[in-house]
């Protein structure tokens, strides 16, 4: 059994290729050639925490995989992450354990590639102002993701701990050619900009469409059971898409408030949900269609991602013979 930790991972992983990789998966789940079951929790109310398994087989990637997330809103995030993750890897052949592999790298990184791979086929060829809402794991990985596929020059960093959206500006500044700088707020961040990822563990939407400006793409990742990034005005009046309709639709711990509250509110119908990014990949659905159009990819995360991205890194470190074989007795 291959075991893989943090840094060896984080080496492993190409971003370029994870977004290539994560365009087949994506494909693959959409066209029913993937396994992936709406993930499931176990909650520790006490702390507002839960720990997630989240099963997922790929055929194509040759990978049997299952992940254990867990989320603790409360951690300080600095000293102790409040996302944390193991993936354990299985032979899809004999179903026996393969590795074991830090899952919070694997995590962050595809998470940041598949809304770069929405922006890829959703946001305008043109777009080169970026807001990223946020200053955590996620707000790092979109940075550096989206400047792959969008030739991106200016990136504006909001957040509510001025403290970490300057250290991360600072430490960005050093790995983007992009000019990188912070703002008091998310409508500041927002104004003017071509593309928004919005990463954070908001109650209250820091998305409103009040603040847009016509043609953005916004991408919004941040998950918290009681509240959504996206206000209401946003979601009627843009182009949605998804990973996965059945994901995304699903109760918690695995759909998303952003489109559950909507729907419950008779504002929309679960129809409103355009195309899924495997749809727009395979040419089933159509895309943006006019430069003024605001196009939303609502990611809730699923197993496929964490497959193909699994897979890649395992491809690398056999290749390169990285990474501890033990033995389970």
């Amino acid at each position: 059994m291959l075991l893989l930790g943090r840094s060896q991972v984080e080496a492993l992983l190409d971003v370029d290729s994870l977004i290539e990789v994560l365009s087949s998966a994506m494909a693959d789940l959409s066209a029913g050639r993937a396994s992936v079951p709406d993930r499931v929790a176990a909650l520790v109310p006490e702390h507002e925490g839960f720990l997630a398994a989240m099963p997922g087989f790929l055929p194509s990637a040759g990978v049997l995989m299952t992940k254990l997330v867990s989320l603790f809103p409360h951690n300080d995030g600095a000293r102790l992450p409040t996302h944390q993750a193991l993936i354990v890897a299985f032979d899809p052949d004999t179903g026996e354990p393969a590795a074991l592999l830090d899952g919070r790298a694997i995590t962050a990184a595809r998470t940041g590639a598949c809304s770069a791979l929405s922006a890829r086929l959703l946001a305008r060829e043109d777009a080169t102002v970026l807001a990223v809402l946020g200053t955590g794991v996620q707000a790092r990985s979109h940075a550096r993701a989206i400047c792959r596929v969008r030739p991106i020059r200016e990136i504006r960093i909001a957040g509510r701990n001025p403290a970490k959206a300057a250290a991360l500006a600072e430490e960005l500044s050093t790995a983007l050619e992009s000019d990188v700088r912070t703002v008091s707020s998310y409508a500041e961040a927002l104004d003017g900009a071509d593309i928004a990822a919005a990463t954070t563990h908001a109650v209250e939407p820091v998305i409103r469409r009040s603040w847009l400006t016509p043609g953005v793409h916004i991408t919004s990742v941040g998950y918290n059971p009681a509240g959504r990034e996206v206000d209401d005005a946003t979601v009627i009046e843009a182009l949605v898409c998804v990973e996965s309709r059945q994901a995304v639709l699903a109760p918690f711990p695995a759909g998303s408030n952003d489109l559950l509250m909507p729907i419950r509110g008779g504002l929309i119908t679960a129809d409103h949900v355009h195309a899924e990014l495997g749809e727009l990949i395979a040419g089933h659905r159509a895309g943006r269609t006019t430069p003024d159009q605001i196009t939303l990819y609502k990611s809730v995360g699923v197993a496929a991602q964490d497959a193909a991205a699994t897979a890649l890194v395992l491809a690398s470190a056999r290749e390169q013979s990285i990474g501890e074989e033990i033995t389970l007795r």
